[in-house]
């Protein structure tokens, strides 16, 4: 494991405690997302010195002790049962009925111990370490026990349009990593790509991409960060790229012209394509969630879909009964692929505008509803979805959505706006939905997309993204207000880097 953003260990070992309350209390840390809640106490706090060692009091957190022993400067001494002056020491425990993700640091005596319920707590514990002491700094005397709000917590990147580089996307994860995200979503197959190498269809996949070997690396690295990657193959539209290699599956209106992206999906073979490339990359990604896409079938933007479309309509009626709809067809064809995905182990989410009203055919229960934007043909209040009892997940193209080039009504979203206007109940424009929704909501993800793909480099892309992920997951940790003005807390972020 090779870490990055190394804190250098000062030479002077760490003041010894004394019982004196000549030192005074001291404050919470100042870490991004914020703890959310520290107990001061007295005494000379904690920094790394040469000497200090890494401790664990179960193997099973020898990663987390190798990574942050090597952040710090520190020596990793595996898992032992003693402790001596300086030991970080990490151990696996918390209070009943805690939270997998929560943590408690204590800095006392001289030594710090983090415990959590499990080892993705523990890891959260040592990047709020790693923090405090960033550039010299000392951990403060006391304890804090810190936890999540929101479940989910991510970055979803467009690598379909764009071709980013593995290299790239890994300095992503440690990134995420070290603020406490834990998804990375990869939509790597669009109309105008196909970004992951196959085997089972070579025929698709565009020059530029990401090797298997490479996506391994990537996904190796994010299970060390307690990141899950949440793949995406979006049907049945946006598949120009698979498209492009059979141009027999594109959908054909009436009048025989084609429509953008979408495959027709009266037409077997494009089920059997779809569904052979879900199964496949099921086996590169091991995570426990997988995005289906769902949004802007051509089909149903047309006035008629029924005329437009007749295919289509006398699939649906055959399929479903004379009453059905191409709104019902494509409802199918998302339970479909719901069911391939849900026989690989997986929790599928789809777009909020692959949700239709009026239909006789309803999506599968568990499929988790990705809330984007009000603007699409088709999309409904959020209230709709949340009153049927779905589990949402928010991606508010009012405030999280990066697309490059700034095409249509996008505008680059601000740290500062989401720090100040923003939080996971605001579902849709800028007004939240009434907190008894809160427990349905299970967190949400900033999404860089790549409309415009030339507009901005991938350095450029990570620049602009960097206040607005800070401020994000700060809502995501603890979607209160915040106790730092944006002023201070953009000097917080300048700081810690």
């Amino acid at each position: 494991m090779s870490p990055s953003g190394d804190v250098s260990a000062s030479a002077s070992p760490s003041p010894s405690p004394s019982p004196s309350r000549s030192y005074p209390l001291s404050e919470a840390p100042r870490t991004i997302p914020a703890v959310r809640e520290h107990t001061p106490a007295r005494g000379p706090g904690w920094r790394p010195a040469k000497g200090h060692r890494v401790v664990v009091g179960d193997g099973a957190l020898a990663d987390e002790g190798r990574l942050i022993a090597g952040e710090l400067g520190l020596t990793y001494a595996g898992e032992r049962s003693d402790t001596r002056a300086g030991d970080v020491r990490l151990a696996l425990g918390g209070a009943e009925g805690a939270g997998p993700e929560s943590y408690t640091m204590t800095v006392r005596g001289g030594r710090v111990e983090i415990s959590g319920p499990s080892d993705a707590g523990v890891f959260y514990g040592t990047r709020t370490l790693k923090q405090e002491v960033r550039g010299g700094g000392t951990a403060p005397e006391g304890v804090v026990r810190d936890e999540p709000a929101k479940a989910q917590r991510g970055l979803m990147l467009d690598i379909a349009r764009k071709h980013f580089t593995a290299s790239w996307i890994e300095d992503r994860v440690r990134e995420l990593g070290d603020l406490k995200f834990n998804q990375l979503g990869l939509h790597f197959s669009d109309d105008q790509g196909f970004r992951i190498a196959s085997d089972r269809h070579p025929e698709v996949v565009s020059r530029d991409r990401l090797t298997k070997a490479e996506v391994r690396r990537i996904l190796d690295l994010a299970a060390e960060r307690h990141i899950t990657v949440v793949p995406e193959i979006d049907s049945p539209g946006h598949l120009g790229a698979v498209i492009a290699a059979h141009p027999q599956l594109q959908l054909r209106d009436a009048r025989g012209r084609a429509a953008r992206g979408a495959v027709d999906i009266s037409q077997p073979g494009a089920a059997k394509i779809v569904d052979e490339l879900l199964a496949e990359y099921a086996e590169l990604f091991h995570g426990g969630q997988w995005h289906l896409g769902g949004d802007e079938y051509r089909a149903l933007t047309a006035a008629d879909p029924q005329a437009s479309y007749p295919q289509l309509a006398a699939a649906a009626r055959k399929r479903f009964g004379a009453g059905a709809t191409v709104a019902d067809l494509a409802t199918g064809w998302l339970n479909d692929r719901a069911r391939t995905v849900r026989a690989q182990g997986r929790v599928p989410r789809a777009w909020n505008d692959g949700f239709y009203a009026g239909t006789s055919v309803a999506p599968a229960d568990d499929i988790r509803v990705a809330y984007w934007t009000g603007k699409e043909i088709g999309a409904r209040e959020p209230l709709e979805y949340l009153d049927a009892g779905r589990k949402v997940l928010n991606y508010n193209d009012e405030f999280l959505y990066y697309v490059l080039g700034e095409p249509q009504t996008f505008v680059y979203p601000t740290g500062q706006r989401i720090y100040e206007q923003w939080t996971p109940r605001v579902l849709r424009g800028t007004q939240a939905v009434p907190e008894r929704y809160d427990g349905q909501i299970l967190g949400g993800s900033f999404a860089v997309w790549c409309d415009l793909a030339g507009s901005q480099t991938q350095d450029q892309v990570a620049a602009g993204i960097r206040l607005p992920l800070r401020a994000t997951v700060q809502k995501l940790w603890d979607p209160r207000r915040p106790g730092l003005s944006w002023a201070e807390f953009r000097q917080l972020a300048d700081r810690l880097g």
